[in-house]
């Protein structure tokens, strides 16, 4: 019998509740303000009715290192954007998440051919101090870009750390974007130094990159050297590259700047699908508290902990996951297949006892798919939390997880974005797991969905908003001198209310369910329909691999189309077709189901792994993607040109 969007599929025991952090800063809040609260609903209306309370007890709570936090929390508290926090605060990223034994391992590296690798805090402040004092010598300081084109190893981290220790600003781009993808997004910020990997290794091949290496050093004119890390094979000789272990000098002390609280850190970039990347910057501050934050109260991470999310350098879900640190847990960083063999991610949770696991939704329906019963085949006894996001995950893999991977475990959907490099909604460890949905909006976020007429509701959809301005708020978009792109992309619907871009539902009980994205919503006969509604239905079939669907004008409608990736040694037959479109019938509306539903080789995604569905139906519509290198595989796509000239 499948269960209902809602059904309670886990609790937290008393002594998990007692011993959460989340509990301790409940019990501390109390004690600051006088305040009871029973429970997470009460935190979090604190939370967002006192942000400058919540905040300030953030920062004391987790422990930040720096000059701070000042008797200031927020200046110009009014309509998005414009708010300013701590600003007489000082601190420096990497300082923080450099602190501890320096003894202890603090980075794990596993690599899909069998490499394994641990650094020691002492290792990687060495390794970041080398950096640094190179960065120095090359006249890198504060507010200068400096870049990697690197996989996720260890020497991405230190390198990064070292850009931060002088304030400089950090962007990456991981290796498997091919050179006009990589110059469209580093072409914009000017770097001065840049990383390079030698290549990377995926899916049992070596796969060399010299080509975009020498594109890149013809192209990037702001750049003053290059430096190369040796992975996975040694490096190339004679194109003026310096070799990773002679840069910088090795006996240098590790000396962080203290910098203003908004300082810009990261330069992030959107999928740029349209167009060019949007350059969204973000500040040391809003990065290291938010990131703090979710970690400590929403994942109950600290010390003794290892975290893991499966990512490349290139998506957001890195520098989330490199701010562990902060919290003084070990992270565990992968390079390679997800699926090569079926069971690798699973066979390293056990291996290296990862206590925080994360990955994308995709990747926990495939392991249902493939039929994967880690709870019966590796000892998973470590692992206390599994996190899911890049795109909403499926109720089914809500049921896969407690059947097949282990009861006792917290499952957090969790949902934000690049243009915040943090969440929205998240987890929270003494709150219960609800099927199909994510365990409550995030901590300091006033977060709503908004109906059609720009009000809050509860029970029905509608657009997914944030209400008041929160830390990790780009400070801004590069080269948007007037803020024009920055107002552009969030505040243009609701002024002054920052609008994401997802079609979303908050349910009674105080979670949400995240449909799919606005601009990707189906409107056949009027009725808006999330995307995620159908794919919920189809994804659990096992004839079905994969699937993508789109909406697209037909006459004065629109009308719903439905591709499928057939999975091995099956066809799409008439019969197969009208049992898809009964199933969706059945499980959601007769507006749900497909017009047409169609065999294609493959489904075009983002290389972070999310569906292109604007893509397809920009080409559905005659229109082009010019940004061909923003897609995973774009030899999906040519399918899909061929295909627009007889649906048009």
């Amino acid at each position: 019998m499948i269960g209902q969007v809602g059904e309670i599929l886990w609790e937290p025991s008393a002594d998990r509740v007692a011993g959460a952090r989340i509990t301790a800063f409940m019990r501390l809040a109390a004690a600051r303000t006088g305040l009871d609260f029973p429970d997470y609903a009460a935190l979090h209306a604190w939370s967002v009715a006192d942000r400058e309370a919540f905040w300030r007890l953030v920062w004391e709570f987790c422990g930040v290192c720096g000059d701070g936090p000042g008797d200031a929390v927020l200046e110009d508290p009014g309509p998005m954007p414009g708010a300013r926090w701590f600003p007489e605060a000082r601190l420096n990223y990497a300082e923080n998440l450099l602190q501890g034994e320096p003894e202890e391992t603090v980075l794990i590296f596993a690599a899909e051919d069998g490499r394994r690798r641990g650094w020691t805090r002492d290792r990687l402040r060495r390794e970041a101090a080398r950096v640094a004092a190179g960065l120095r010598a090359d006249g890198v300081g504060p507010g200068d870009r400096v870049a990697g084109f690197l996989p996720n190893i260890p020497e991405s981290v230190a390198a990064m750390l070292g850009a931060a220790s002088l304030g400089a600003v950090w962007s990456s781009c991981s290796p498997d974007f091919g050179p006009q993808g990589v110059i469209d997004r580093l072409g914009q910020i000017s770097p001065k130094v840049l990383f390079v990997t030698s290549g990377y290794f995926y899916n049992g091949r070596t796969i060399a990159v010299d080509e975009t290496i020498t594109s890149l050093r013809s192209h990037l004119d702001s750049l003053v050297r290059v430096v190369q890390v040796p992975y996975p094979e040694t490096p190339a000789n004679g194109r003026d590259l310096t070799p990773w272990p002679e840069y910088g000098d090795p006996q240098a002390p590790l000396t962080c700047e203290r910098l203003p609280f908004d300082h810009p850190l990261f330069i992030m970039f959107s999928s740029g699908t349209t167009g060019l990347p949007k350059c969204m910057v973000h500040g040391v501050g809003g990065t290291l508290l938010q990131h703090l934050k979710e970690h400590q109260l929403h994942c109950d991470l600290g010390p003794g902990d290892r975290l893991f999310y499966y990512t490349t350098c290139g998506w957001m879900m890195w520098n989330w996951l490199v701010s562990g640190l902060a919290s003084g847990a070990a992270i565990v960083l992968y390079e390679g297949s997800p699926v090569r063999p079926h069971t690798v991610l699973w066979d390293l949770a056990a291996e290296v006892g990862i206590t925080v696991l994360g990955a994308s939704a995709r990747w926990i329906a495939a392991c249902g798919k493939f039929g994967l019963r880690p709870a019966e085949e590796v000892d998973l006894g470590s692992l206390r939390t599994i996190l899911s996001t890049g795109s909403p995950l499926a109720p089914e893999s809500f049921d896969y997880v407690y059947h097949h991977v282990k009861r006792d475990v917290q499952l957090s959907s969790i949902s934000g974005g690049t243009d915040i490099i943090s969440c929205f909604a998240l987890g929270c460890p003494v709150l219960p797991v609800r099927r199909g949905e994510l365990q409550c909006k995030g901590l300091g976020m006033r977060v709503e969905v908004f109906n059609a007429d720009g009000r809050p509701v509860t029970g029905a959809k509608g657009e997914l908003v944030c209400t008041a301005a929160f830390p990790s708020m780009p400070v801004g978009f590069w080269n948007d001198p007037d803020g024009a792109k920055y107002h552009q992309a969030y505040f243009t619907r609701y002024e002054g209310i920052w609008c994401h871009g997802d079609f979303a539902e908050v349910t009674p009980s105080g979670g949400l369910i995240i449909h799919g994205r606005s601009d990707t919503v189906l409107n056949p006969g009027g009725v808006r329909i999330g995307t995620a509604e159908i794919y919920r239905v189809v994804d659990r079939l096992p004839e079905v691999a994969e699937s993508l669907v789109v909406g697209q004008k037909h006459g004065a409608d629109v009308r719903v189309l439905l591709f499928v990736v057939p999975a091995e040694g099956v066809e799409l037959t008439p019969e197969l077709a009208r049992r898809i479109r009964d199933e969706i019938r059945s499980a959601t509306s007769p507006r749900h189901a497909p017009a047409r539903i169609m065999a294609v080789p493959a489904v075009p995604r983002t290389r972070s792994g999310k569906l292109m569905e604007t893509a397809v139906r920009r080409i559905l519509e005659g229109l082009e993607v010019d940004n061909i290198e923003a897609v995973a595989n774009p030899e999906a796509m040519v399918y899909f040109r061929e295909l627009a000239r007889s649906l048009n």
